[in-house]
Order: structure tokens, then sequence, then C-alpha cells
């Protein structure tokens, strides 16, 4: 297809009727078969409180770079509400040590003690946008915090990962921080030196996260940083971002130019009917998401039965960009995302309720995107050993 790299954001996720260890299990095997496959990367989100099993996104980091040999493995991303700068970089710096030179530490704003969530109802900062189709790319209106039916939950889960009474710190003197505890130059504010053992001089790249064009995009183009910016989470916001990116980006020693990943929703089968099938219960799982519950347990396409009309409005924007059919399909759709955002790599996240067909869509993608495998030929069958979901 284009030629750029291709690479794999999972969520561990949990199928409805199995369990965290089984989705955990499935995690390391997806892995593997993507290392196998010829993907570059290998990134896992953190979320809490919610039916995915990568909560402890640092650890399983750990173990998937444990379980694989040559692909880049990393973090999409750590939501630095939750930790210290200190806590990031000996984790990381950790693993570093017995797995040199491939890990990938993504920083995020999610979660983070300074992020505002919009109440309820609140009126939304600009007047609502129309859907657009940008070059064969579907660019919905932003979706707003403020849509989301509950925040309760979410607010709770957020407080009931902070220490009580924790003061809070600016994202951007976080970053920074954790940029100094690697590189050897952190001082306190009193001027003490300290060096985090493991973690200084460790051969880790530092990236940033972003679905808008504020803080994270800005920041990571002042910093000469790379960024990925997430379409599949924020699709109505992804040219705002890019725009941000480029736009503030000053050339680092290790970035002499931008470089910009892009991620997307996808679902592969051999056929559009079976994709299509696949993926009927995306839109629940979405849903659970927005209401406020937080991700539910992944559902059987074939027994989840249909979303009403209210409930399909909430989330029309993450279906009508979530990239669904055969591997010339979507990959002709991804191509279209590339061109249009100029990323230099597109990430792609795979949720389906049977993890074979979550091997399945990616071994398709990866064959017919012209991905090499580590012995240099075309994906091959994949055989799953952890079970049907």
């Amino acid at each position: 297809m284009t030629g750029i790299p291709l690479s794999v954001l999972d969520l561990s996720p949990v199928s409805a009727g199995s369990t965290p260890q089984q989705a955990l299990r499935n995690t390391i095997d997806l892995a593997r078969q993507a290392e196998a496959w010829g993907y570059r990367r290998f990134w896992l989100a953190e979320h809490h409180f919610v039916q995915v099993a990568s909560s402890a996104s640092i650890t399983l980091i750990g173990l998937v770079a444990a379980a694989t040999e040559t692909i880049r493995v990393g973090s999409a991303a750590v939501q630095l509400g939750h930790h210290t700068s200190a806590s990031v970089v000996e984790a990381f710096g950790t693993i570093d040590a017995l797995h040199p030179g491939r890990l990938d530490l993504g920083l995020g704003r999610s979660g983070h003690r300074g992020t505002q969530l919009r109440d309820k109802g609140a009126a939304p900062a600009t007047p609502p946008r129309e859907t657009e189709v940008r070059d064969g790319v579907v660019i919905p209106p932003p979706f707003s915090p403020g849509q989301f039916l509950n925040l309760s939950r979410l607010l709770a889960g957020q407080a009931a990962l902070q220490l009580p009474g924790a003061e809070p710190i600016e994202y951007t003197r976080q970053v920074n921080e954790i940029r100094a505890l690697l590189d050897g130059s952190y001082q306190t504010p009193d001027g003490v030196a300290l060096h985090a053992v493991p973690g200084e001089g460790a051969d880790i790249e530092l990236w940033l996260f972003g679905s808008s064009g504020g803080e994270s995009a800005r920041l990571a183009g002042e910093l000469g940083l790379p960024f990925a910016a997430n379409y599949h989470v924020s699709p109505g916001t992804i040219l705002e971002t890019v725009a941000a990116y480029r736009d503030s980006f000053k050339p680092s020693e290790r970035h002499p130019k931008p470089y910009l990943v892009v991620s997307a929703d996808v679902v592969v089968a051999e056929d559009e009917r079976t994709a299509q099938r696949l993926a009927a219960s995306y839109g629940h799982w979405v849903y659970s998401i927005r209401s406020g519950e937080g991700a539910a347990a992944y559902q059987d396409p074939d027994t989840a039965g249909a979303l009403t009309g209210e409930q399909r409005q909430l989330i029309e924007d993450r279906l009508a960009t979530q990239f669904v059919g055969t591997p010339a399909q979507v990959a002709a759709r991804l191509t279209a995302l590339q061109e249009l955002t100029g990323a230099d790599e597109i990430v792609i996240t795979s949720v389906t309720f049977r993890h074979a067909d979550r091997l399945t869509s990616h071994r398709l993608l990866a064959r017919e995107w012209g991905l090499t495998g580590v012995n240099g030929s075309a994906p091959a069958d994949a055989a799953v050993t952890n079970g049907s979901r």
C-alpha cells in the first residue's frame, strides 16, 4: 500500500463470558503474532475500573516485552494524572534494562488532574459542525465530554486513583520532569539532584498522545517529540490536532522533522458481510463508555441485539469512522486517512468478541498492507492456542 509502517494498539478487552486472565493471555498471543507478521509496534492502553485488562499497562508492557523479541512495545498512553514522574521513569527504566532499545514511553493527559470535564448539558465551546467527508475520510462533528450521559462513575474512578490530598502537578511540568529524569538533569525545586536507577540514560523513545489541538499536540511539537493523534477516539478533531502539532514543531536532535502516528479502529475479514457481522457489537461497547458506565465486556455480535436510535445517535461518530470490510477495503480507507493527515505511521486497534477473529483481522490487514514477517515472508495463518474469547 503506502509503504508506511503499521502498528498495533491493544486494549486487552474482556469478552462477555470470559475473564481478565484470558484477555491477558490473548494480548500476549496477539503481540507475538503481530511481531511475526511485521507490525512495527505493539502499544498498550491504560484504562481503569472497566472491562479491559490493561489497567496496569506498565506491568503488561514488561510482560509483552519478555514474550517478544524485536517488536517495539509501549504505552498508549500512561495517564500522568495517576503516576508520579519518578514512578514512570523507574518502571520503564526497569523494563528497558532487560529489553533495551525497544520501549516507547507514551504520555497522555487523559486522567490528568488538570483535565477538566464539562458538566452534562454545558454549552459546547463552538457551534456544532456537520459531518464532512474529506478525500474519502469521514470527519464527524467533535464529541464533547459534556455529551457523556453520566460523569459520576468516571469522576469516582479518577478520585480512587489519586492519593488523598496529593498536590496537582501541571502536565507540561510533569512531561519535562520525565525528560529530565531520563537524561539525568533532574533537580528538585530546592536544587537537589536526583537520579532514577534504573531509568536514567535508558534508550526509551518518548511520545505524546492527544485528541485535540490543545496542550499535548503543541507541547509535542515544541519539544520536537513524535506525536500520536487519536482519530479512533476523537475523529472529529483529527485535522486540528495534526495541524497544531505540525505548526508548533521545532526540530530536536532525535527528530529533525515531525513524526506523526494516526490511530484507527478496524475490523477486517475475508468478505465484507463477515466483517460487518463481527463489528456488529462495537456500537454496544462504545455506548457503554459514553453512557458513563465505562467499557463493558465485549458482547457476542450474534446475540447483542440492536441499539435504539437514541443510543446510536450518541455514538454515530465512532460508528461512521470504524473501518470495517475486506482487506482491500480497509487498507484503502487507511491509505486515505494517511494521505489526508500526512501520517508517517498508522496504528490500528481491532476489537472483536472472539480472539480468533481479532487475529484474523490483524493478519489479513498485514498481508494486504504488504508487511513481511520476521522471515521476510507474507503473514501466515496463526494457530489460536488461547481459547476462542
